[in-house]
């Protein structure tokens, strides 16, 4: 029976024609192991997963394989990006049954989900003696796998809270960049060994610590600081050039691969994720903020590039992943041989591109990836712009991967934060424009009363709930928005969503759980504050809670970020990879808040001067209101947003704008800074030295 054809997954799409009898999770799964009387086999991957596919070809394809599974067990099919919820509480079950944990996660479990047997991976002759093992203990050792299953579950509820501790301290802050520069490669950037992922949220901290070292603020003081704060600056820059200049970046389109399997940054494991690119696109962009780095610049801007032309859905949102094979080979795509190099741009570039590009046969038949370890030299741009249009028009005739588009709230808000500040940055309202449409659909198409749901694909809503990083993640990015365009429809969206936090999923002791408390009941509910591939939902909404609270004058927002931080304090000094944008809200938290209003005509070039002065300053814990005025009569006018504030920039439900208007009948900046404000200035170069301390 074909359970999967009207899924919304492509990852369950994928797997709807096999012979596995597949059901979704859900209830009637549950029913039919309790009527069978026989365990549930759960299968979670997703679809850009390599060895998901090769386990769906090996095993799930595989008709003899399936007869066992169908025939000894209930099957259940789970998208891990569409029911992280599900996921999580079955990978917490993995990692501590066998240490380890990754997909395609295999799960055997009791007819009411207790896990009593887990693993990953299973070659296919392994598989179905694993399959004859757990069927025949259900059937002889009944008794000793419920038990099994119910001390599993005890322990896992025991183990779920991670203990908490006060707000973090500068002092704090700083051991957990001495922490991270234990294990930081200062060879080959990155921390730890092989294999190594983009560690965007860490990045994101070190460049907070490093520029909070800027003017007069509070928590850099003295020389070991600031030495520290240098520090901060070049681990996050060194790591930046080498994954930019490595093979886990595009030398062709832009966009970063999952991650690599060498530490040198070289062999990429070619998977592209949306929330990668995400992530890595604001850092990038930060870094140029920061240091004005022209790589960074470049990379970022073709970042953005890459995820319009390649990851824009038609309905205007951002798609989840792309492949990391095509035509059943990892990495097709994008490897190349010297030959086929020759080919397509003849033999003097093609020389040229092959010593440039360190095309030396990485992998089997000669084939390489692409790195630029050097830019090409003086001189060398026209050709260098060339050979990369060459070789990409040969590569567009290859096979593409294939990509998973389904609509993830909690990646498209990291998207419309990345895209929206990139393209004020950059002066590039084509990528604001970008972040505003993702926004749309997002906020028409996911929301469900006060609830988001968490995916949609082709333009149709899913049914899953929205989980805790969802609501964060897209509060930042709305908020980001606001910052950028003074709209204040993405002001007032994002305040509901983070009420929403605050009712339906705070834990009552500082802390938020991952699910609403009217969620779906799994065996444990979920409650995960570390770090992942994404931002952990506490740290998410915690930092979405900072800048909210700045924004309103709200106490009850920021107590609740501060104690959400907490769990900060207790990772900071041994698992510092674990807690990046834990870390980089507590940088937030303690250098701000910097509250800047800037109030004037939209469009006035005035106005426009001063929002970029702003937008340009990296200092942590900076949030930003834009609004047009009711009057030109002075700083006490009635700043009323008026009838059309959905629409337009108004500023009639944004506390920091309120009672602000021009000064003496030119737009203006106000800037406070922890709770204490100063005079409006009108001039960029005033509000710069407001900002570093020099007025």
């Amino acid at each position: 029976m074909n359970r999967l054809k009207d899924a919304t997954s492509p990852y369950l799409l994928q797997h709807a024609d096999n012979p596995v009898d597949w059901f979704e999770w859900g209830e009637e799964a549950f029913a039919e192991a309790v009527r069978r009387n026989v365990p549930l086999l759960i299968s979670v991957g997703y679809s850009a997963c390599h060895w998901c596919h090769v386990m769906a070809h090996e095993s799930f394809e595989d008709r003899a394989t399936a007869a066992l599974m169908n025939e000894r067990f209930v099957n259940v099919k789970v998208d891990r990006e569409e029911r992280p919820d599900v996921d999580a509480v079955y990978m917490a079950a993995t990692q501590a049954m066998t240490g380890q944990g990754g997909w395609p996660m295999t799960v055997f479990a009791t007819p009411e989900g207790h896990p009593f047997y887990t693993g990953t991976y299973f070659p296919r002759q392994q598989f179905q003696r694993l399959l004859a093992g757990v069927s025949s203990a259900w059937t002889e050792e009944r008794e000793a796998v419920l038990e099994q299953g119910s001390k599993i579950v005890e322990a896992l509820n025991e183990r779920s809270a991670l203990p908490s501790g006060p707000l973090p301290t500068p002092d704090t802050l700083t051991r957990a960049v001495h922490s991270l520069a234990e294990s930081f490669d200062p060879v080959r950037g990155g921390f730890g060994g092989a294999p190594k992922f983009p560690p965007s949220m860490a990045l994101e901290f070190l460049l907070r610590y490093g520029s909070a070292a800027v003017g007069d603020a509070p928590d850099i003081g003295d020389g070991e600081r600031r030495a520290t704060a240098e520090a901060a600056t070049s681990m996050a820059g060194r790591t930046l050039e080498a994954m930019a200049r490595g093979g886990i970046y595009d030398q062709l389109a832009g966009g970063f691969a999952r991650y690599s399997v060498d530490a040198e940054w070289v062999v990429p494991h070619f998977e592209k994720m949306l929330y990668d690119n995400a992530l890595l696109l604001r850092v990038y962009a930060h870094w140029w903020r920061s240091t004005g780095s022209a790589l960074g610049r470049r990379v970022a801007l073709e970042t953005a590039d890459w995820l319009l032309a390649e990851m824009r859905t038609p309905e205007g949102g951002f798609a989840s992943a792309l492949d990391a094979d095509s035509e059943g080979v990892e990495g097709k795509f994008y490897a190349w041989t010297r030959e086929e190099i020759r080919e397509a741009l003849g033999e003097d570039d093609g020389l040229w591109a092959i010593e440039l590009f360190e095309v030396t046969g990485t992998f089997e038949h000669g084939t390489s990836v692409l790195q630029l370890l050097a830019d090409p030299g003086p001189g060398e741009a026209e050709r260098f712009a060339r050979v990369r249009a060459a070789l990409l028009a040969a590569r567009a005739h290859r096979v593409r991967p294939g990509r998973d588009d389904k609509v993830v709230a909690a990646w498209n808000g990291l998207a419309i934060a990345a895209l929206a500040e990139t393209g004020a940055l950059f002066e590039r309202p084509d990528l604001v424009e970008a972040a505003r449409e993702a926004a749309v659909l997002v906020d028409e198409l996911h929301m469900d009363g006060d609830r988001l749901l968490r995916t949609s694909r082709d333009g149709r809503p899913g049914t899953n709930a929205g989980v805790l990083e969802d609501y964060g993640d897209l509060a930042e990015g709305l908020l980001a928005l606001y910052g950028v365009t003074g709209e204040i429809r993405w002001f007032r969206r994002a305040g509901a969503l983070l009420d929403t936090v605050l009712e339906r999923f705070s834990d009552g002791s500082g802390g938020f759980y991952d699910t609403a408390d009217d969620a779906e009941r799994l065996f444990q509910r979920p409650r995960d504050a570390t770090d992942n591939a994404t931002p952990s939902g506490q740290f998410a909404a915690a930092g979405a809670l900072l800048s909210y609270a700045a924004l309103t004058g709200s106490a009850r927002h920021r107590e609740a970020a501060e104690a959400a931080l907490g769990t900060v304090t207790v990772l900071a000094d041994k698992h510092a990879r674990f807690a990046g944008w834990g870390l980089a809200a507590a940088q937030a938290a303690l250098s701000g808040p910097i509250e800047v209003a800037i109030v004037g005509p939209a469009g006035d070039p005035a106005t426009t001067a001063l929002h970029r002065a702003a937008l340009l300053s990296p200092l942590p814990g900076l949030v930003l209101a834009l609004g047009e005025p009711a009057s030109a009569t002075g700083p006490d006018a009635d700043a009323d947003a008026g009838s059309d504030a959905d629409a337009g920039s108004g500023s009639g439900e944004v506390p920091l704008l309120v009672g602000r208007g021009l000064v003496g009948g030119e737009p203006a900046a106000y800037v406070c800074r922890g709770f204490t404000c100063r005079m409006p200035v009108t001039t960029p170069a005033a509000l710069r030295a407001e900002l570093t301390g020099g007025a």
